[in-house]
């Protein structure tokens, strides 16, 4: 009871936690960088004529005597390609501090309590809490090049008659006009830049927004110190939230938390005595964490929730191991509660 207390009403002692905000940091996990594409060269087809028999006389009494001149051309012009070598890229890594060394004040029942209030058991000890970090993966990057490739020209040879005319009769013989094609170069090869922008990662951090600590006295619900229900039911050896225990918890303790900002909750989750102790610890510690998660998930600082599974510890009736009752009796002892423990 504080100093001031009044008969009647409920008091709860409380250590102010700390207050803490998300932030997001990102993280370059890959470099902008720049590739390279390459653009081929192009030709066109050219086409010239050539002599390929002159024109001469013939004589009728001694033949014209006729010899052959080999004549090179070029069939295809030299030109220099452009080679791509592709960018590298070289592991690295960045660490982030996700969140910093904090430290705060923590409620913790005595063993072998004899009090049946919890509250009676309770005593709260200075705990800290070092830095966590994660390391993200990163890259860097060295940008493509390009290297010059040089193409030889192609060459080719037609053949040129040479005449010797006749010396007696004379007859004229006209010439023999041929043609040939070769390939010119238009446009030689080149490259075209495509940018490719950088990748970040979004990395969720916590700070230290306020510090708590501070020992107060502040008036409460009594019904909510006590424990009170949560009408919210599970599938059978499941721990998973349906849809309507979510809009159960939105209505009757995401809304009240909300009101009351500075309180800290605790989830207490209990099954009846049917099945393995051991087993049906675990379920309701994972039941009560469910909702713990989700409170989390709608906003809720995790510094203000507390998630406790009870198993088959705290039933409300007498229908313990090997004891007959009826399913209604045993539903009584199936509750997730939640009540004030501290602000």
């Amino acid at each position: 009871m504080p100093p001031n207390g009044e008969a009647g009403k409920c008091y709860v002692k409380c250590i102010t936690p700390d207050v803490w905000s998300n932030q997001t940091v990102q993280v370059l996990v890959r470099p902008a960088y720049t590739k390279l594409k390459v653009i081929p060269a192009t030709y066109e087809t050219v086409t010239e004529s050539y002599i390929e028999t002159p024109a001469y006389t013939k004589y009728s009494v001694v033949p014209a005597k006729f010899t052959y001149e080999s004549v090179s051309y070029t069939s295809k012009e030299a030109r220099t390609d452009l080679k791509v070598i592709p960018a590298k890229f070289t592991s690295s890594s960045e660490t982030v501090e996700v969140k910093p060394a904090y430290s705060n004040w923590e409620y913790s029942t005595y063993p072998n309590c004899k009090s049946s209030n919890p509250g009676d058991c309770r005593y709260v000890c200075w705990k800290e809490y070092p830095s966590r970090s994660t390391t993200v993966p990163t890259k860097t990057v060295n940008d493509a090049t390009t290297t010059n490739v040089a193409v030889n020209l192609q060459t080719s040879t037609y053949k040129k008659r040479i005449v010797t005319p006749a010396r007696t009769e004379q007859t004229q013989v006209p010439a023999v006009t041929k043609t040939y094609t070769w390939r010119k170069l238009v446009t030689p090869s080149r490259t075209e830049s495509i940018s490719v922008p950088a990748e970040y990662k979004t990395v969720n951090t916590q700070t230290l927004t306020k510090k708590g600590g501070v020992t107060v006295w502040e008036e409460v619900d009594c019904n909510k110190v006590s424990g009170e229900i949560l009408p919210i039911y599970y599938n059978l050896g499941s721990a998973a939230l349906t849809s309507a225990s979510k809009r159960v918890i939105d209505t009757k303790l995401l809304a009240y938390m909300k009101a009351n900002p500075n309180q800290v909750i605790e989830i207490a989750s209990h099954t009846d005595s049917r099945g393995d102790d051991a087993s049906n610890q675990s379920l309701s510690q994972r039941r009560a964490q469910s909702v713990v998660d989700y409170l989390i998930s709608k906003g809720i600082n995790a510094s203000r929730l507390m998630s406790k599974g009870y198993g088959e510890n705290s039933l409300t009736n007498n229908c313990a191991n090997g004891v007959s009752c009826t399913e209604a009796q045993h539903r009584q002892n199936r509750r997730t509660e939640f009540r004030i423990v501290g602000q």
